[in-house]
């Protein structure tokens, strides 16, 4: 199939293929839901503990939505240029062949999505189990039933699912707006003073220090490049870019605010003491009411970022099923309802699989995840190659979007994906699951993942299936 041809079937929908289905609104209430979520209500703590002044604070969350606008942007020519729904599968299978593709795909329904709807799904239970309690087993009741029910509105079709997530946005955005409305009434002395913070020095000002304080940073901004997995949805492909720069500057301005909001009346000691920052300026304002308040916003945050990450994780396995023929009963597109159904039933019993783990295991189960994240800033930096291997050897591919003052750009953004991946693989090496190095733990994904593709090239040889080129 020619390019021209190529590019003239993206996108419209066939029996197993995705449609136009997405506004750019709905795209941005998927987008800024994935980023903001729990994170934002702790991480904070941790930033203020690594910087020695209230600027350095306010530098380096600018700092972060900086690095995520440029990697938005380089996400934006290869959105634009490969519409698809496997997202990142789709650009590593182009860059680097669909062997390399498959590892990512399985990392991301092993551990990356389905351990990231499974952890979601525990912080939704732990506030609702605060909000309404049910026992012991409360959180993971209502783990369970948020995975369940965002599960089955999904598998409804993507504009009920859009719509409910443009709602849980709205919900969730009011929530930080309630944060910044508690340091502007501290501001003015509309409450006492608050408790003393526990004697911690400040930090002083070191590479090593902003350095630990740009990953806690990095890591509440992540989420942006979830837009390329929808990017085959949009009913204009040039949208993209707007979708993901007005998504990275609407969290940059909200995360900023809501920091001020914190600084302003916790000061920066207070908040790097503070075990739950959201919660200790919410009760300082509002009392009581207002711990309920921060309870209530955490879970809402948490339930948005389950049914945006529900609705993208998906994706993945639909776009692996389409170029893997032994796969492709995953391969499956729902035309009428514009979901993926089989992706989505396998994608949502693993993650009940997970909460029934998470709830045997308990933070156990959490420290596993985190331990993958050198997997995800791995596969993160060769997308970032991509960028330079795609405009090398595919130049003659339409690109509506080009990322500006290219080479700059995809190499700060490509060196910043390093620093991560060299910062996630100290940490991990650092610590220990059971009695062996964290650091395994990660290999053993990226070695499952070797596994189920020698079985497959087992059973039978690598192919294109008929739409693989074109979705």
């Amino acid at each position: 199939m020619s390019n021209q041809e190529q590019q003239h079937t993206i996108g419209h929908a066939t029996d197993d293929a995705p449609g136009h289905s997405l506004s750019q609104g709905h795209a941005i209430a998927i987008i800024v839901g994935i980023v903001i979520g729990a994170g934002i209500f702790k991480a904070p703590s941790w930033v203020a503990g690594n910087v020695p002044s209230a600027g350095w604070l306010m530098a380096v969350w600018i700092a972060g939505g900086v690095v995520s606008l440029i990697g938005a942007l380089c996400y934006a020519e290869l959105a634009t240029a490969y519409p698809n729904a496997g997202g990142d599968y789709h650009f590593l299978a182009r860059a680097f062949g669909k062997r390399l593709a498959l590892l990512y795909a399985w990392a991301r329904f092993a551990v990356i999505t389905t351990g990231s709807i499974a952890l979601l799904a525990f912080v939704f239970g732990d506030y609702m189990n605060q909000l309404l309690p049910l026992g012991r087993l409360g959180p993971a009741f209502y783990a369970a039933l948020s995975v369940l029910a965002l599960s089955w509105l999904n598998l409804r079709g993507i504009r009920g699912t859009a719509v409910t997530q443009s709602w849980l946005t709205v919900v969730e955005v009011l929530g930080l707006v309630l944060v910044v409305a508690a340091g502007i009434w501290l501001a003015m002395g509309g409450a006492g003073v608050p408790a003393p913070a526990a004697a911690i020095a400040p930090a002083e000002a070191s590479l090593q220090g902003i350095g630990m304080a740009m990953v806690f940073v990095l890591l509440t901004y992540g989420g942006w490049n979830e837009a390329a997995f929808i990017s085959a949805e949009l009913k204009e492909r040039v949208s993209m870019v707007r979708v993901m720069v007005v998504s990275v500057l609407l969290i940059t301005a909200l995360y900023l605010l809501v920091n001020w909001a914190y600084w302003r009346g916790l000061g920066l000691q207070g908040m790097a003491s503070s075990s739950a920052v959201g919660a200790d300026l919410l009760k300082l304002a509002f009392g009581r009411t207002g711990e309920a308040l921060v309870a209530l916003a955490v879970a809402i945050s948490a339930l948005t970022s389950i049914n945006a990450t529900i609705i993208v994780g998906a994706r993945t396995t639909y776009a692996l099923g389409r170029d893997w023929p032994q796969l492709q009963s995953l391969g499956h597109w729902d035309s009428g309802r514009g979901t993926p159904t089989a992706a989505l039933l396998l994608q949502g019993g693993f993650a009940l699989v997970l909460v029934a783990i998470g709830q045997i295991f308990g933070t156990g189960f959490a420290a596993m995840v985190e331990y993958t994240a050198p997997v995800f800033w791995l596969f993160f930096l060769l997308t970032g190659i991509a960028i330079f291997v795609l405009r090398a050897r595919d130049s003659a591919t339409p690109r509506p979007f080009k990322v500006p003052l290219y080479p700059v750009l995809p190499l700060v953004f490509a060196l910043t994906c390093a620093y991560m991946l060299w910062s996630s693989l100290s940490y991990v090496t650092s610590k220990t699951a059971g009695t062996f190095n964290a650091g395994w733990i990660g290999v053993g994904v990226l070695l499952s993942g070797a596994v189920v593709l020698l079985l497959l090239s087992v059973r039978g040889p690598l192919e294109k299936t008929a739409g693989s080129e074109m979705t």
